[in-house]
């Protein structure tokens, strides 16, 4: 049986819709992830341009500005219920671990 399409998402799915809680162009997505994480999480171009597509598709962002190529948009109420479900899934994980390793643990 396939996988449920963004069942669950990657870090850089997460952090392209979070960087979408406001209206912003693609390239500033670009710029964003890098400086919200410190270096850690990086999207490439034709990923991003990908997910983009695919979330648009999905409705869980929506194309708010075409000027010639550079396209912006926005999170919608869809994707912000998806980043939500993500965030209380990450949450949970951090709990089952702090279970098992306790927080001393947590470096």
């Amino acid at each position: 049986m396939p996988r449920e399409k963004f069942r669950t998402l990657t870090e850089q799915m997460f952090y392209v819709l979070l960087c979408l809680k406001n209206e912003c162009y693609g390239m500033d997505i670009l710029d964003r992830i890098p400086a919200m994480t410190n270096g850690r999480v990086g999207v490439g171009s034709g990923t991003l341009y990908n997910l983009l597509e695919q979330f648009v598709e999905a409705e869980m962002i929506r194309e708010t500005k075409v000027e010639g190529r550079r396209r912006s948009y926005i999170l919608t109420d869809k994707g912000r219920d998806m980043v939500s479900k993500e965030f209380q899934r990450i949450r949970a994980q951090a709990a089952d671990y702090i279970a098992v390793f306790g927080e001393e643990d947590l470096t």
